[in-house]
């Protein structure tokens, strides 16, 4: 008798895991995921949108060194049941640690910001008045 492949126990499937496209993965040198960075200039700042949903504010540190801006998150969590009978316990860890450089000169350190909301952490980092683009100015020719 030929059993059909939906009657068969679901197993992950090593070989398209093994063949799968690596480049394209979110994956740090430690094997934890990364969250994705979004980082949009304007003329007066640049914005750093991180998201990192299932986070609270206090889970963050960011540091702000030699030009180098880093965040870096360390949350453990541990479901425990006074239950020694367990069939299944689960314990969670997630740390993660990005660092971006800032261009020397362009931002005003002392003014940098964050906000954490919906699970998405909002880097502000101003830029410096003289590095903000001037206006076209006519010279006129006495």
């Amino acid at each position: 008798m030929l059993l059909k492949s939906k009657d068969l126990p679901i197993l992950p499937n090593v070989f398209n895991d093994f063949f799968r496209d690596w480049s394209t993965s979110n994956f740090s040198e430690t094997n934890t995921t990364l969250p994705a960075v979004n980082i949009k200039e304007s003329e007066n700042d640049f914005i750093v949108d991180v998201a990192v949903p299932g986070m609270d504010k206090k889970d963050f540190k960011i540091d702000l060194d030699n030009d180098i801006l880093t965040i870096s998150s360390e949350k453990t969590t541990n479901t425990d049941n006074s239950n020694d009978n367990y069939t299944r316990k689960e314990y969670s860890y997630m740390s993660f640690k990005r660092s971006f450089t800032l261009p020397k000169g362009v931002v005003d350190s002392d003014k940098i910001s964050a906000s954490y909301k919906n699970g998405e952490l909002k880097i502000t980092i101003p830029k410096l008045e003289e590095a903000k683009p001037k206006p076209a100015k006519l010279i006129e020719v006495k």
